[in-house]
């Protein structure tokens, strides 16, 4: 299979098995306790207690050591509960909330990070991303070195579109790249019924195990390694992003070959996402039967559509795909996100109220104003700190402005703290580190 990892002895000979077994020997240090200096004073949460306590701001920089087997000689543990950010995302129905606000962030896995740049710099993206043991590796740096309540196991998006016949590949300084031209062929690829040239559709989870097992063992080291720790995330991209990534063939400004099938032939943009539904449902149901707890939907492209385009476009197959997800796993919470969908939230609420668990609402909107307009409604939100914050941003204002969000999602526990988008590539390490330790530690009286 094209999506199949490098053969061992291919990785022998690059010595990259060695390398990753280092990182992967030391996993079971990470749950030792935070003990580094303290300045500042503020509240927070300490042992289910709301205290006066010093704000912990030692640096959180990588090790200089430049083997991709190094790892931080300091990390932080995840502060119990492990199971936090689950119970969050499912305590939309009851009301009922938690202890204190869970946090993870989105692209936590990223060049942000040097350790993450020693494998990027080194190895393409799918051998990372298909290899499980590199996968496993960069998964877990960030959760070593910062104690976020959740991990997400690294991968795109793009990662199953191999097994329905559309390949793909990631390019250093260009992004991903969509082969097979669909946007001038894309209709004589769904006419074909076998054959290379077909667009399948995978009408069953089982069958991403021939293609895509390196999946399941990813997943599976990453369940053993967060179990008792914190919550495994999967994740999918929703129906529209990818099919607006494939017939673009990778990042587009507009969109432009994807809205003229929106308006000149719908029908075959519609069987697209019909097939597409289908399959990314069962490689949704595929990673929850791997280990996945929580899965969240990237709609990262809705930002090209007006609100009416949204309802037709999107709503009816994210709504089919979740419908089969819980079909087969009515116990994982589903998070949604639509990038720019802060500016319809009032519709994204009346069309997935009872469909999804939590709204990841981007930077957009202020949360204060997305909480009263999901009240009532049983959504939990997620987000929504503006990346930039991090990016540039000092201390002071990262830590102030996780407070100010968690206030205005109504207090600790109420909602899960993240950003509006993805850490940013230069981001500084110790941003993060603050970020992260805020949102665990902020309580109020």
């Amino acid at each position: 299979s094209t999506c199949a990892p490098p053969p061992a002895t291919a990785l022998a000979a690059t010595g990259l098995v060695a390398l990753v077994a280092g990182a992967a020997s030391r996993s079971s240090r990470q749950r030792r306790g935070d003990t580094r200096p303290s300045t500042g004073r503020r509240k927070t949460l300490v042992a289910g207690r709301s205290v006066q306590a010093s704000a912990v701001a030692a640096s959180s920089a990588p090790s200089s050591t430049a083997s991709p087997s190094s790892t931080p000689s300091e990390g932080r543990a995840t502060p119990p509960p492990s199971d936090l950010l689950l119970r969050v995302a499912q305590s939309g129905s009851s009301g009922a909330f938690a202890e204190r606000t869970p946090v993870w962030l989105m692209r936590q896995a990223g060049r942000y990070m040097r350790a993450f740049r020693e494998y990027s710099e080194r190895f393409p993206f799918r051998q990372r991303s298909e290899t499980p043991s590199i996968a496993t590796e960069l998964s877990l740096q960030c959760h070593r070195q910062y104690g976020m309540d959740g991990v997400i196991f690294f991968s795109d998006i793009l990662t199953p579109l191999p097994a329905m016949g559309i390949e793909f590949d990631v390019v250093r300084g260009r992004g991903p790249l969509v082969h097979g031209d669909l946007g001038r062929c894309l209709e004589d690829r769904l006419a074909v019924r076998d054959g290379l040239s077909a667009i399948t559709e995978i009408e069953d989870w089982g069958e991403f195990e021939a293609t895509h097992g390196f999946i399941r063992e990813t997943l599976e080291a990453l369940r053993r390694e967060t179990e008792g720790a914190c919550t495994l995330l999967g994740f999918v991209g929703a129906p529209w992003t990818l099919a607006a990534y494939a017939v673009e063939g990778g990042s587009t400004r507009d969109a432009t070959s994807t809205k003229r099938l929106m308006y000149q032939r719908p029908e075959i943009l519609e069987e697209f996402l019909r097939r597409l539904t289908v399959s990314i449902a069962q490689y949704a149901i595929f990673q929850a039967n791997s280990g996945a707890q929580c899965i969240q939907i990237f709609d990262s492209w809705a930002h090209h559509l007006t609100p009416e385009q949204w309802l037709q476009f999107c709503v009816p197959y994210v709504k089919s795909l979740v419908e089969m997800l819980r079909a087969a796993c009515p116990d994982v919470p589903v998070i949604y996100f639509a990038n720019g969908g802060s500016a319809f939230l009032p519709l994204q609420v009346d069309e997935l109220a009872g469909v999804v668990d939590v709204l990841s609402i981007d930077q957009h909107m202020c949360m204060a104003d997305a909480r009263h307009i999901v009240d009532g409604s049983g959504l939990v939100l997620q987000g929504n700190v503006d990346p930039y914050v991090l990016r540039y941003g000092d201390e002071a204002l990262v830590r102030d402005t996780v407070r100010r969000t968690i206030d205005d999602a109504g207090g600790p526990g109420r909602h899960i703290m993240n950003l509006g988008h993805g850490v940013l590539q230069g981001t500084p390490e110790e941003n993060v580190s603050f970020f992260v330790e805020e949102a665990q530690m902020y309580s109020q009286v």
